[in-house]
């Protein structure tokens, strides 16, 4: 580690005298005396971590947390947050849901005294690729294998194609936005294994489409429930628009009866889009 970094002679010669040895992350963030650390590793959503320590650490240290990660959204958002706001500093996390799309901070911002009801929206776009592929003829094992060579599903598409992603997301979006404790086994889950080809061709013949739609409403006694299943949807359903790698979901408010915010087919520039988004908001509050 050197905290000055080190000049492109000495890169390209291979020297790198000077350079300080640490022995852990926290020990490593502190000798690099960063501003902001940008956490990017891969989501384990049973627990968050690694990226809930990472971010922990560079918050204690006095840098800014910027993530592209769900995990510590859904598994330590409060305890970060509160930590961020000790600290003089700001855990922010807009890539984490739907690629930097202005959702977090659209409710923080400029949405003040709104109450959100509830939301549905088409969150995992793996899903509605591999429902396209079916549509146009391919069986199920067939579509996911094209995602796959498409660069869109891993190598194990369970996360997808069985809903986890998508719960993932909407436990981050209901702790966030409407003050939720909901826990991953909180929401009812059902992937899309259970469509058959011949349901999405049945429903493409009458002008419908299948998707995987995710769902969270705020009851009367003031629990959040929350669902994720395949629906058929009708024509003039906004969520039935989607395509490829499209994502929409549409907010229910006491203001808005439906406010609706969609991307089509974004590329990875969103993903850094959101994560420059985040760090230029949280050195504007420094």
């Amino acid at each position: 580690m050197a905290p000055t970094g080190f000049s492109a002679e000495k890169v390209l010669a291979g020297d790198f005298s000077g350079a300080q040895k640490a022995a852990d992350i926290q020990q490593w963030l502190q000798l690099s005396q960063l501003d902001a650390l940008f956490e990017m590793s891969s989501l384990n959503a049973e627990t968050g971590q690694p990226a809930t320590a990472h971010i922990r650490a560079a918050l204690e240290v006095g840098a800014h947390a910027i993530s592209a990660n769900k995990g510590p959204v859904v598994h330590a958002w409060r305890e970060l947050t509160e930590l961020a706001a000790a600290k003089g500093r700001r855990f922010l996390h807009e890539s984490a849901m739907m690629d930097g799309v202005p959702i977090f901070s659209l409710f923080r911002e400029t949405l003040p005294a709104l109450e959100l009801r509830g939301f549905r929206g088409v969150l995992n776009s793996t899903t509605t690729l591999i429902l396209d592929c079916m549509e146009a003829g391919k069986t199920f094992d067939d579509a996911v294998r094209e995602t796959q060579r498409l660069g869109v599903a891993e190598t194990d598409p369970s996360a997808d194609v069985d809903g986890i992603d998508a719960t993932v997301k909407i436990v981050g979006l209901t702790t966030v936005l409407m003050n939720g404790s909901l826990q991953l086994a909180d929401v009812s889950r059902q992937g899309i294994r259970s469509v058959t080809a011949g349901q999405v061709r049945d429903a493409s013949a009458s002008g419908e489409t299948w998707r995987l739609v995710s769902r969270a409403r705020r009851e009367a006694d003031g629990r959040i429930t929350a669902s994720v299943a395949p629906e058929r949807l009708k024509a003039g359903d906004p969520l039935s628009t989607v395509r490829g790698t499209s994502l929409l979901i549409c907010f229910e408010t006491d203001i808005f009866p439906e406010l609706i915010i969609g991307e089509r087919d974004p590329g990875p520039q969103a993903t850094s889009y959101g994560l420059l988004a985040d760090f230029i908001s949280a050195v504007r509050s420094s």
